[in-house]
This record gives structure tokens, sequence and C-alpha cells, in this order.
């Protein structure tokens, strides 16, 4: 029933962590999904804050889900957007998009608190070149039933579909169980995971380690419970067929394509965020962290 288990990399970026569960030598993609942060939760110092500078992106879409907190989305489109927790922010890179992401002001001013989801979803062969775009979707489908409590943040699950756009076939949803609840998961997805982020809770027989992506078997029914209450995020969809090749911020089916980003950057050919064109990341000299956290 339970295919595989991925122990997420910490990174600990002073006052808060990010844990990486893919990709890793385990697993590379689990549906379109082929990178999973998890971040916090954290409470920063008085007047601190996370700051991402500009850093570009290709052939992917990012999804930004919080938990805690508060992130200001600047991009190169000249879109604007404050991420609070209900809210989904989904940008596609395509054939390319630099952005930022900071803590707003006034979380900084009272201490700012940082506990979310940080997700990449691999575009489909056929469309990793589209123009990029962004939108931010807070009409989520909420389903509750018994303790069990949903939000469809991506995809059709329990006969509910978000709005939130998916490239490619999708699901992804925020699971809350109060004590004694359960909950069935789908079977259609071909690829389906699950992680806990809080709290406590098992999938069948099977007890789910805090941060760890437990990716299920194709096909298999299971419930998903609780005896104390726990959070757990579930994610999935089509497998791909065609392998993606990552560096740094860079993902594709073409290695070439990714050499030639990494030329466009170096010289300056992206586009510039408007109010936040001061500063960026520099493309690292060898071998890079995957996502750059200054």
């Amino acid at each position: 029933m339970i295919e595989q288990i991925v122990t997420p990399v910490s990174h600990d970026l002073g006052q808060f962590q990010v844990r990486r569960a893919i990709p890793s030598r385990e697993r590379t993609m689990v549906g379109p999904f082929i990178f999973v942060d998890q971040f916090g939760p954290a409470q920063l110092d008085l007047g601190a804050g996370m700051d991402v500078r500009p850093h570009p992106h290709i052939n992917l879409a990012t999804v930004t889900w919080l938990f805690e907190g508060a992130i200001d989305h600047r991009d190169s489109l000249g879109s604007y957007a404050t991420i609070r927790p209900g809210q989904v922010n989904l940008m596609t890179a395509g054939r390319g998009i630099v952005h930022s992401e900071r803590s707003p002001q006034d979380e900084r001013q009272k201490g700012a608190r940082l506990y979310g989801m940080q997700t990449w979803l691999a575009l489909p062969d056929g469309r990793e070149e589209i123009d990029p775009a962004f939108e931010a979707v807070s009409n989520l489908p909420v389903i509750e039933d018994g303790g069990a409590r949903a939000i469809v943040i991506m995809g059709e699950l329990w006969g509910r579909r978000a709005q939130t756009t998916a490239h490619a076939d999708t699901i992804y949803a925020e699971i809350g169980l109060a004590p004694g609840a359960r909950l069935p998961i789908d079977a259609e997805a071909e690829e389906r995971a699950v992680m806990l982020v809080g709290g406590e809770a098992s999938i069948g027989d099977v007890p789910l380690g805090l941060y760890e992506l437990t990716i299920l078997q194709p096909g298999a029914v299971m419930t998903l419970w609780s005896e104390t209450g726990g959070r757990i995020m579930l994610l999935g969809g089509e497998a791909f067929a065609t392998k993606r090749h990552v560096w740094w911020n860079f993902v594709s089916s073409d290695r070439e394509r990714i050499d030639q980003a990494k030329q466009d950057w170096r010289a300056g050919r992206f586009p510039l965020v408007p109010g936040d064109s001061e500063e960026f990341i520099p493309i690292p000299d060898g071998a890079p962290k995957t996502v750059s956290y200054p």
C-alpha cells in the first residue's frame, strides 16, 4: 500500500528551516511535482523577515501555500500580491519569468511568522514554453465531513474542483483531521503522496512521520486518520513519461534549454521585476543549491 517513504533534507536558514523532500536520490517526481519544500513553523525576530531576491525560472510553475504568515510576491509581469493562508499563488514560468518573495513590512514590525509549502510543478511536454502567467486564487473548495476538513488547492478531489489553473492532471490539497477523524483518499491519480506537516496521523496502518513524504501505491484505496488531530498535505497527479532536468532554478526536458537560460541570466536578458529591481540572485558558480534562500 505504501510505495516509498522519503525523508526530507533540512536546510537551516538561521531563523527557520526548509525541508526538501523531492527531488532526492530516492525519488525525483510525484505526478507533476518536481520540488516539494516545507518551511517553518518559525517566529522571526522583530524587524526580520524572509528576503528571496529576484531570480529566474523556466518551464515550470511554482505554487505557494501558507499555513501562517504572509509573503509579498512580485514578478516581471508586474504582478504584486500578498500571499496569506487560504490563498494559493500559482506562478507559471513558461518561457521565462523573474520573481521575488519577501516578508511584508507589517509582518516584520510585529515579528514575522513563516509556516507553509513551496512546490514546483514541471510543465508537460508541448507546454513548457507557454507564456508566463500569475494568479492568486482564494475561493477554493472546502469539504467537511465528520471532523475532516479538506481544502482543494489544485485539481479535483472528492467531486470538487479548484479554479486554480492546472497545466497537467494534478491533485493538491490541505487536509485537517480532528481527533478521531477519518478520510478516504481518492485512488484515481496516477501518482499520490501525503506529508504530515503538523500533529499526528496515519495512512492505513502506517503512522506518518512528521515532514516525511509518503508515496502511495497507484490505485490503492486508503484511509487517512488521526487519533489526536493532524494537518496533512496530499499531492500528485499524472506521471510524466519524459525526464525533466533541474539546474538551480531552471527545469526543462531539454538540457540545452537550461544552458540557454543560464546564458540569458548572466547576460541580463531576463526582464526586471517592477518595484524590486535593485538587486538579484547571481547565477551560482559550479554546482548550485537548487533553490537559493539568501
